[in-house]
């Protein structure tokens, strides 16, 4: 039986990849038995069924290959869900009708565990006319946050958290609104946010030239290019969004530019996605395929390399044939065209392995020829299934042959391409792989730096106690066994707190040439950067042919995340040293309730709901603890008597949970996902489904203000590797899953390294 390389590694098989009954008995003994279930649902659509469930169980064995976590937790299981990680939706209709059908088949994609992606850009402005009503659109914002209503009401009844990416082109006119929208931390948390940027708007940008904003060929405003991109990098320096898509190089570098359109990606932007496009993945693990880590002789073997994609490859081929699919639309554009994002994850521990410093012109190198290696191996593989099974049904040679990435590979492959078609139109991306990774055994993620060498971690246990445990990388605990657990690192442990933003592009670049699709990477910028030198990194990661670029700063609207503390004169992982602190560090779950003050501070809240008379007064009452501030007790007063015996029994209820005590965030995302069936309504350009969740909104903005929602749960109080970064002496968000301030940007994803948590899903 395999043995984790790491406690983490097991804990999250268990929570998230292992198959069990409803009731929660395992089903998987073992995580062998997960990767034969795998291996059988994806080998039943060959011929020779069982030697392929052979060849494709080797491949899983040791985690050399790594399906995405849909395929990992879903294939064999016989359950309504999809396989498929991430969809883009259908083109959104500038009418009511057909926004709301739109609606329905997200909720119905989410339903099934998909993620999802949208371009808002085809919705009239904010403000223009709407012909026959005699009324101004509300603008593509107000249904943003109808959308984000629907999420977060599909999470509440019990599926995985939902995920979303928004995109709106950079000459729409509600863009610089687009912009600013997650300046308001409480408003579109359900959606990742990102601006399509145009070849023209970059060359404008650059001339400081004019730029026009238009819809339906009507130009609304006209603005200054380099003051919008100014804005939308004010705005991701201050809290981290709008990401920027580079959508012009996106299409002219598709395979499939001659049959499609792009214009919106899946929640994290691997996946520059057409309408319907389905988003299929998984990642081969570098770190487990180099051999003599760490001597003179150390080198990633290329034969194995090779044969692990072509498996991968036909792995991830058939799921498209087994998976399940939410809507007609997604099952014939997946068979239609046959993508499939293979990626990598690892790449930073088997450069450590190599004696290569990440960020490095030689570590550059060394990942081109890598991903060089494998995009030539995956399309030959591909080929072989064309041979095969048939190419896929779009497949036009010629046409083919003289789009996208094409024109950068090999004479011979083209040459076969040619001769014998291709099974799967685009075969590569680097999708985020943070929890997958930790299942390898705590391996780098996806083309990350390391992000911290090590950290400790608390785990609850079934009896509600926590103890610590240390988390360890993966390339460091190889180097620990084989060197001894007292030996220095080397000066080429870098990680991503002490990169330069610069060494991050270059890698990015490095790898994107050999990348069909786009990738999934945060650039990490240190909180005192410069706006000039933040915005350059922008410009360098357009210069140096980047199809998009998300970076991460510590700010007051996000928080801050895990670090490796920079004070520290030691290497990474050898033993800096934090200052101890229990203040405000642990949740309390107390018996009894929390004994009220003679006096309390608080804040009373106006609320105008539209069908209602008179307004709504939310008091809201706050009691200090260990120096933090947390909400104690609500009351609800209107004049309204219609509402007098519900009010009352909820500000009862409500008051009664915060008097225990814990995180109580949740009451927050309770209320917000109530729908009133009568319909709900618009308060201040926002669509609110119903009176309960407009009180759950006032409660929610109550909590940012005091900072509780940023500061409830497991603090880090020992960690010798790492210190959490405090903005106003509060530690960064909790995770919202456990608790833990162990939150990190890790590929466009917030994502918790104590209990696998992501963001995207």
């Amino acid at each position: 039986m395999t043995r984790f390389a790491a406690p983490i590694a097991e804990q999250i098989w268990d929570m998230k990849y292992r198959f069990k009954e409803a009731d929660g008995t395992p089903i998987d003994q073992s995580v062998e038995d997960s990767w034969r279930r795998i291996a059988r649902d994806l080998a039943r659509v060959e011929q020779d069924a069982e030697a392929w469930e052979e060849t494709f169980y080797a491949a899983l064995e040791d985690f050399k290959f790594l399906p995405a976590g849909r395929i990992t937790a879903g294939a064999g299981t016989a359950r309504q869900v999809t396989l498929f990680n991430c969809f883009v939706m259908g083109t959104v209709p500038d009418s009511m009708a057909g926004i709301f059908d739109m609606l329905k088949e997200a909720a119905l994609t989410m339903q099934q565990g998909g993620g999802i992606g949208y371009d808002f850009s085809t919705i009239r402005p904010r403000g223009a006319d709407v012909k026959g009503v005699a009324a101004d659109a509300s603008g593509p914002l107000s249904f943003m946050d109808v959308w984000d209503a629907m999420c977060r009401t599909i999470m509440s009844a019990g599926s995985r958290r939902g995920a979303m990416m928004a995109t709106m082109r950079c000459d729409h006119p509600d863009i610089e609104a687009f912009i600013s929208a997650k300046s308001d931390p409480a408003r579109l948390r359900m959606f990742n946010m990102s601006v399509l940027v145009t070849d023209d708007f970059m060359e404008a940008v650059k001339a400081d030239g004019s730029w026009e904003l238009v819809f339906a060929d009507k130009v609304y405003h006209t603005v200054q290019a380099r003051d919008l991109w100014n804005k939308i990098m004010q705005a991701t320096f201050d809290y981290a969004e709008p990401g920027v898509i580079f959508i012009d190089r996106i299409n002219k570098a598709n395979n499939l530019n001659y049959v499609e359109d792009i214009c919106a990606t899946n929640p994290c932007g691997e996946q520059p996605l057409p309408p319907y496009g389905a988003c299929l993945l998984g990642s081969i693990n570098l770190a487990r395929l180099v051999k003599n880590p760490f001597d003179a002789d150390a080198e990633l073997d290329p034969t194995a390399l090779s044969a692990l994609v072509a498996t991968a490859v036909r792995m991830m081929d058939n799921v498209v044939d087994v998976s399940k699919f939410p809507l007609d639309a997604q099952a014939q554009e997946a068979q239609a065209k046959r993508r499939i994002g293979l990626g990598v994850t690892g790449l930073a521990d088997a450069l450590l392995m190599l004696g290569l410093e990440y960020g490095t012109d030689e570590a550059a190198r060394q990942t081109d020829r890598w991903l060089h290696a494998i995009a030539r191996a995956a399309y030959l593989a591909s080929v072989d299934l064309a041979k095969e099974k048939g190419a896929f049904p779009l497949f036009d040679a010629e046409k083919y042959l003289a789009s996208g990435n094409m024109m950068n590979m090999d004479e011979d492959v083209r040459d076969a391409i040619r001769e014998h078609g291709i099974r799967n139109a685009l075969l590569t991306s680097i999708a985020p792989t943070g929890t997958i990774s930790l299942y390898a055994g705590n391996v780098s993620s996806g083309i990350e730096p390391v992000f911290a060498y090590a950290y400790t971690r608390k785990v609850l246990q079934k009896d509600g106690s926590r103890t610590e445990e240390e988390v360890v990388d993966y390339a460091v605990k190889m180097f620990r066994d084989k060197f001894g657990a007292d030996a220095a690192l080397p000066s080429y442990f870098v990680n991503a707190q002490t990169l330069a933003p610069a060494a991050h592009v270059k890698m990015q670049a490095a790898a994107q040439k050999w990348i069909d699709s786009s990738i999934s990477k945060t650039i990490n910028c240190p909180e005192d950067i410069s706006f000039d030198d933040f915005k350059d990194v922008y410009m360098q990661a357009w210069d140096q042919g980047c199809k998009g670029c998300t970076t991460y700063r510590p700010n007051d609207v996000t928080g801050s995340v895990l670090s490796v503390s920079e004070s520290s004169e030691k290497a990474p992982g050898e033993g800096a040293e934090t200052p101890q602190s229990d203040e405000g560090a642990e949740v309390v779950y107390m018996s009894e309730p929390l004994d009220r003050p003679q006096s309390l501070e608080g804040s009373t809240y106006k609320l105008k709901w539209p069908d209602s008379e008179h307004a709504i007064y939310l008091t809201i009452n706050d009691i200090i603890i260990g120096g933090h501030r947390r909400p104690f007790e609500v009351f609800i007063n209107s004049k309204n008597m219609e509402h007098y015996a519900w009010t009352l029994a909820l500000t009862r209820m409500i008051s009664a949970v915060f008097r225990r005590g814990g995180d109580v965030s949740f009451v927050v995302e309770e209320l917000k996902a109530v729908f009133d069936p009568r319909g709900g309504a618009w308060v201040k350009g926002k669509y609110i489904p119903s009176i309960l969740a407009a009180i759950g909104g006032v409660i929610e903005t109550h909590m940012v203000k005091i900072g509780f929602i940023e500061g409830e749960g497991m603090g880090l109080k020992s960690d010798p590797q790492a210190e959490v970064v405090n903005l106003d002496q509060r530690p960064g968000k909790a995770c919202p899953s456990c608790g833990e301030f162990t939150l990190q940007m890790v590929e466009g994803c917030m994502t918790c390294t104590s209990c696998g948590y992501s963001k995207c899903g």
